[in-house]
């Protein structure tokens, strides 16, 4: 499948039938996933970072001309105002089907998509309360997340073990803000969490990235190995190197991002579905065979990015995406280690993945 083929699915089928299907309009929120078979959500809750990547989706649906958007972007922004943005600070992290929170719990990668919410929104409904919001997020996750080891803390009360994931969508989160406000302490917070990545996070002598860390930012190594998702390496390099287009310094970021590939090229790839598996030890033993969709929208971004990379690299790339997607506008979403496709329903979250890298390789054709 062409990246043309790819932007026209995402466009014309996908974002439609998610308009059409994903959103409870009657209680105001997304709906969790949708069946194969006649598009329904058996799904008993409501997330925040449902909410917050399904206003994101939307918000970028709205900037390719998809009609209807821009409502789904207003629902989106009234769920988290209204439901979701706890009195105290913050967002609530789990809500009935009434959008009531049943979980008030301060998840850090939900608070990094609600920003990321925020600032592709500002595109979309009138930018100055937003800016507001986004500045008023900062300044409450300046406050509550930051862990005494380094980095920030998993969620409010702190949770183990700590995780990179978090940190890594902050920083898309960051730097989408200060591309839609401008505000130089976006891009401040920005460098801090890239330092954090190259000084504490990445594995110096692997060139991999562990991603589950103890209280004191240390990877933890059951077995002398720790665990790595290739999927988040290709994330990271995309990252990389959109901190440098920002303004960043690319240098180090630069072989940071050599090396994290290498070890996806070596390491991450299923011998017979050529997809990205799930999981790989820092050893290069595969731990987990079986393959998701969203790493497959990782390697596209990646792919795109490499100075190194072939065009081939690309249309491989894009080919593989392809072989998820369905007709109709929805995805297959797990494959097991046979390479064989599961039925799951196909989850709203993926939905941003899948946005973010087709309209990122391909923004306008």
């Amino acid at each position: 499948m062409t990246i043309e083929t790819l932007r026209a699915w995402l466009l014309t089928r996908a974002l439609p039938l998610w308009l059409a299907h994903g959103i409870d309009h009657q209680a105001g929120g997304f709906h969790e996933a949708l069946t194969h078979e006649g598009y329904a959500c058996d799904t008993p809750f409501r997330r925040l970072r449902v909410a917050a990547r399904q206003t994101y989706v939307f918000a970028q649906a709205h900037r390719a001309g998809v009609q209807g958007a821009d409502a789904a972007v207003a629902l989106g922004l009234r769920f988290l105002e209204t439901h979701a943005a706890l009195p105290d600070g913050g967002y609530a992290w789990r809500f009935s089907l009434k959008n009531t929170p049943t979980d008030t719990t301060r998840d850090l990668y939900d608070h990094a998509f609600v920003l990321l919410a925020l600032a592709a929104a500002a595109g979309v409904v009138q930018r100055a309360p937003l800016h507001a919001r986004a500045l008023a997020l900062l300044d409450f996750m300046d406050a509550a997340f930051p862990h005494p080891a380094g980095g920030h803390a998993e969620s409010l009360p702190p949770a183990l073990p700590r995780r990179q994931n978090p940190h890594m969508h902050l920083l898309e989160a960051l730097l989408a803000a200060y591309e839609a406000f401008g505000d130089a302490v976006f891009l401040q917070r920005a460098n801090g969490l890239r330092r954090l990545f190259l000084e504490r996070l990445l594995d110096p002598e692997t060139g991999a990235l562990p991603e589950f860390f103890d209280d004191g930012l240390h990877a933890e190594r059951p077995g002398g190995v720790f665990v790595t998702e290739p999927g988040h390496h290709c994330e990271w390099v995309w990252l990389l190197h959109r901190h440098a287009a920002l303004g960043g310094p690319f240098a180090e970021g630069e072989a940071a991002a050599a090396r994290l590939m290498d070890f996806v090229d070596r390491h991450g790839i299923h011998a017979g579905t050529g997809d990205l598996v799930d999981t790989v030890d820092s050893d290069g033993r595969q731990s987990a065979r079986t393959a998701r969709l969203w790493p497959q929208t990782e390697r596209l971004k990646a792919a795109w990015l490499r100075p190194d990379g072939p065009a081939a690299a690309r249309n491989n790339a894009a080919d593989r995406l392809g072989v998820w997607l369905l007709p109709d506008g929805l995805w297959w979403e797990r494959r097991d280690e046979a390479g064989a496709f599961l039925p799951d329903a196909s989850p709203a979250s993926s939905l941003y993945h899948l946005t973010c890298a087709i309209l990122t390789v391909a923004p306008s054709l």
